[in-house]
């Protein structure tokens, strides 16, 4: 049962906000700080991801548990209890399918998708940032490896 009137929740929808979230500004800040330099908000990619590194191809989503289903077993009974579940369940449900089809999209053109949940990121911002700089330096060390391989041939 909702505690808010119909316009209260509706001022409350309205206002949640799509880009520079709470969540994304935090990890975008530590990555500047840190001297990695980024795309935001990057339309040219599917799903538009919220932080991009163009130069080795990662595309990273700042996801909120509610609207991308963490732990969707347990969310999908509460919706169905609450008001209008099947507004709720049919949303929440394409958000999910959305956003493995983006995944599939960006692998299949060579990206590497980093997907982190927004309280991840507000808890444990520096294993998340861990993660993106683990994922640059494997890069670096395929490029290493890949100019390597060729010198015998440049011989």
């Amino acid at each position: 049962m909702d505690n808010l009137t119909k316009e209260q929740r509706h001022k409350n929808m309205k206002n949640i906000k799509s880009h520079d979230t709470k969540i994304e500004l935090m990890l975008r800040k530590e990555l500047w700080a840190r001297g990695y330099r980024y795309r935001k908000n990057y339309t040219k990619l599917p799903g538009v991801p919220d932080i991009v590194f163009t130069q080795y191809k990662i595309a990273v989503f700042c996801d909120g548990e509610f609207f991308h289903g963490k732990d969707w077993e347990v969310l999908r009974p509460h919706l169905q209890a609450g008001q209008n579940p099947e507004y709720w369940t049919k949303k929440i449900s394409r958000n999910i399918e959305r956003d493995q089809e983006v995944n599939q999209m960006l692998l299949y053109e060579g990206w590497t998708v980093i997907r982190f949940w927004g309280k991840d990121i507000l808890k444990h911002c520096d294993d998340c940032i861990k993660v993106i700089e683990e994922c640059i330096f494997d890069l670096r060390m395929q490029d290493v490896q890949l100019e390597d391989g060729y010198e015998h041939l440049l011989e």
